[in-house]
């Protein structure tokens, strides 16, 4: 009786361990209980017939293909997806970022990448899902000005990151709002609807705006306001956006602009320093265009033209103080009253005649006080003086500096003709370059001082009436050349040196920086050779000019006097100088002969001959 139980409670166990065998268990004696004691069915054909049964209830899935499927679990990080098949998918919370509102229940798309891992785990994707029908979603999207959604992944240069599909689309800055956005990073990290704008297929670019959804809406609101604007309205806005030219104004739905020039009365930087934003305030409509839909609006007309409000007592002479508001190179503008500017010429600003710039006495925001020159309410221009607060120097020049008199003056400026200096502010001078020196011939101005440099001068001349005065140098000192008449006379033999080479001769200067000059055919040595530059060579003067303070030297005149002499003849002079034939043919046999050279001695014999002969002459 033991064993009859045994064998029939295993005979009742069998349907339990084996999920799809039949209903009845036969048991003939041929069954093999020690196959099935080993884990073996009981035959092939019923194995076959057992996974057979068992397929019928999965779905038939392949790898690298999109199926939909059901969320059946959700939490921080994986999401549980059913497709049928004989184990769940497990996917990424992350994938499902941009569908904040997922839930249980939901159906979603996922591509199989394997239907069995290491583990067993079928393995899916609904980021790869979203990407192989992101594409066909976009365009039929565009196509259909569809309202989509997408979650802003990061900033970037211009504007944000949208994920849209599973495709990183492009929000440009000014698509995100009617209004300048100034923190973009508010919206990083939010789910947000926009629509597709533009699609380029051969970058894969897709550029979404937000802005789109409410501009249809807003353009309808412009043009029930514009149609009930009129030019003088007084409306009130909002500060909505600051630029360096204006600021714009939100009208309720409509925008507007107030140029800087119509913020204040008076001179205006930057808009900042009138308004801010956000700030309300009223303006008034200057101009709109319908078809533009552009409205000018003016906030410094709501308040009276300052130059309405001048004081009705001021006048030419009066003085007035104001602030520097402006600067140019003609003059400085200065508001003597908020909105009321007076312009102060470079002229008005000093008595000195010098071509000046005005950022030499001014700069802006400096307080000044001026004289009004003149006065034009109608015009509403004001002109001004700061010169005028000091005497003019030229009132009384004639006994300040009157004609012989010494000053120091300033080097202001240099022409080819002389130097302009500057006594003192507004009083100017002209030393011509004649009356530089005495004894130097001056090319040009910069070889005798420089700009900047103190120069003593005499004053020569006053012209009062065109503010000119004649002024000298040299003459601060005695005109040397009545001694030099004395001590330079024709014949006389000097000490000099060749300072510089010209085409028609040589500039040779003697003892107290007198200057002389030398002809080529003068420079001719004993030797033959011809002087150079910085030689030091005895010149005799055959030609002496007070007037025209010229001295002509010559070096080879003392050996041929000398010549002349030793053969009793008498020495060259103007009178007995020989014509330019005969001087060729006397000159020639000079250059070629050798000659000894001339000793002291024989200066010395020369000039007992000249005393003679001077004597004889005075006989």
């Amino acid at each position: 009786m033991a064993e009859e139980k045994i064998e029939n409670e295993v005979i009742e166990e069998v349907p339990t361990v084996k999920a799809g065998a039949p209903a009845s268990v036969s048991t003939s004696d041929d069954f093999d209980w020690d196959a099935y004691e080993n884990g073996a069915s009981e035959n092939a054909e019923d194995r076959s017939k057992l996974a057979e049964a068992y397929d019928k209830t999965l779905n038939t899935v392949k790898e690298n293909e999109v199926v939909e499927g059901t969320v059946i679990s959700i939490n921080k990080r994986e999401v549980v997806v059913n497709i049928g098949f004989k184990s769940d998918g497990v996917i990424p919370m992350g994938e499902f970022r941009y569908n904040p509102d997922l839930k249980v229940g939901d159906k979603v798309e996922v591509y199989i990448l394997n239907q069995e891992d290491k583990k067993g785990q079928l393995v899916l994707s609904h980021k790869q899902a979203r990407l192989n029908r992101s594409w066909t979603r976009v365009n039929e999207a565009l196509q259909n000005d569809e309202i989509i959604k997408g979650f802003i992944k990061c900033r970037t240069k211009g504007g944000m990151i949208v994920d849209v599909f599973g495709i990183e689309a492009f929000l440009p800055g000014s698509q995100i709002d009617v209004k300048p956005i100034r923190d973009y990073d508010i919206f990083v990290g939010k789910t947000m609807e926009f629509k597709v704008v533009k699609i380029n297929e051969e970058f894969k670019n897709v550029v979404v705006s937000h802005k789109a959804l409410i501009e249809a809406e807003l353009e309808a609101q412009k043009k029930e306001i514009i149609s009930h604007l009129e030019k003088g309205q007084v409306l009130e806005g909002t500060v909505k956006n600051i630029t360096n030219y204006g600021v714009f104004i939100d009208l309720g739905g409509v925008d507007g602009l107030i140029h800087i020039t119509d913020l204040s009365w008076g001179r205006v930087s930057h808009p900042e320093e009138v308004v801010s934003l956000d700030q309300k305030l009223n303006v008034v409509i200057l101009d709109f265009d319908d078809e533009k839909k552009r409205i000018a609006l003016g906030l410094k007309q709501l308040t009276p033209h300052p130059w309405d409000k001048l004081d009705a007592e001021l006048k030419v002479g009066d003085h007035v103080k104001g602030k520097v508001v402006v600067m140019a190179d003609y003059g400085a503008f200065v508001e003597v009253a908020p909105g009321v500017e007076g312009l102060i010429h470079v002229s008005e600003m000093s008595w000195s005649q010098h071509l000046r710039s005005a950022q030499d006495f001014l700069k802006v925001g400096d307080e000044v006080e001026a004289v009004i020159l003149t006065l034009d309410r109608e015009e509403r221009k004001m002109s001004l003086g700061i010169k005028q607060l000091k005497p003019d120097p030229w009132e009384n020049i004639d006994t300040k500096y009157p004609v012989g008199s010494k000053h120091m003056a300033k080097v202001r400026n240099f022409t080819n003709f002389g130097i302009f200096v500057e006594i003192e502010e507004g009083v100017d001078g002209l030393v011509h370059i004649s009356d530089l020196s005495w004894t130097k011939k001056v090319k040009h101005p910069s070889e005798f001082t420089q700009l900047g440099a103190e120069l003593e001068v005499v004053v020569l001349d006053i012209d009062k009436e065109n503010r000119r005065l004649s002024l000298g140098h040299k003459q601060i000192e005695e005109n040397p050349w009545d001694v030099f008449e004395q001590d330079y006379t024709v014949g006389s033999i000097h000490e000099g040196t060749i300072i510089e080479m010209q085409d028609r001769g040589a500039v040779i200067e003697l003892k107290d920086g007198v200057e002389g000059f030398a002809t080529p055919k003068h420079l001719v040595k004993e030797d033959g050779t011809t002087a150079k530059v910085n030689e030091k060579l005895e010149f005799k003067v055959i030609e002496f000019n007070k007037d025209a303070k010229r001295i002509i030297l010559s070096h080879s005149r003392i050996k041929e006097d000398a010549d002349r002499i030793a053969n009793g003849e008498e020495p060259l002079t103007k009178e007995n100088k020989p014509g330019k034939s005969r001087a060729k043919k006397e000159s020639s046999p000079l250059q070629n002969q050798n000659i000894e050279k001339t000793t002291l001695g024989d200066i010395d014999a020369l000039q007992q001959l000249k005393d003679q002969l001077s004597g004889n002459d005075a006989k």
